[in-house]
C-alpha cells in the first residue's frame, strides 16, 4: 500500500510554531512514529508553503498511490485550486487538521477541499495522520472484499 502525505503552508514548522495549539513534536518525528506504526505501508511526504507545488504533487500520486492524506492549512479555507486538484483524481483523500477548525476564527470554518475527500479528521491533533492511514486501511481493505 502506498500512501501520500501532503502538508501545506506554515506545517514546516510543526514543534516550533505555537506549540500550545499545534504541540511540541516536529512532522519529522510524527513520520518517523508512523513508518513504525505502519511498517507495510509505503508512506511518501510532502510539504510545501506554495499553493502550485501542492497541486502538481496532488496531480502526481493521486491517479498512482492507494491514498492520500492532506493538511492543507491555511489553503483549506482559499484554494479553489487545491480543491479541484483534489475533486480530478482518483486516490482516496483524507482530509486532517490537527486543530478544530470549527472552534477557530470563523474564516476558518468552512473547508473548501473538505467536500471532495472521503472523510475529514479534525481537532485531534497530530494523532489524526494516524487514524488518516488506518481509514485509508480500511477502505482499501473493503474496496479487495467487494
Amino acid at each position: 500500500m502506498k500512501v501520500q502525505i501532503i502538508n501545506g503552508p506554515n506545517l514546516n514548522l510543526l514543534g516550533k510554531r505555537e506549540p500550545g495549539k499545534y504541540g511540541s513534536e516536529s512532522f519529522e518525528e510524527r513520520l518517523e512514529k508512523l513508518r513504525k506504526l505502519f511498517p507495510e505501508v509505503s508512506i511518501d511526504y510532502f510539504q510545501s508553503n506554495v499553493e502550485g507545488e501542492i497541486i502538481n504533487r496532488i496531480h502526481e500520486t493521486g491517479f498512482s498511490y492507494d491514498g492520500i492524506v492532506i493538511n492543507p492549512g491555511a489553503y483549506t479555507h482559499t484554494s479553489v485550486a487545491i480543491a479541484d486538484a483534489v475533486a480530478a483524481v482518483k486516490s482516496p483523500v483524507i482530509e486532517v487538521h490537527i486543530t478544530n477548525i470549527a472552534a477557530r476564527e470563523e474564516f476558518r470554518h468552512n473547508s473548501l477541499v473538505g467536500r471532495y475527500c472521503a472523510g475529514s479528521i479534525v481537532g485531534l491533533g497530530l494523532d489524526g495522520y494516524r487514524l488518516a492511514i488506518e481509514a485509508l486501511k480500511e477502505m482499501k481493505k473493503n474496496l479487495k472484499t467487494e
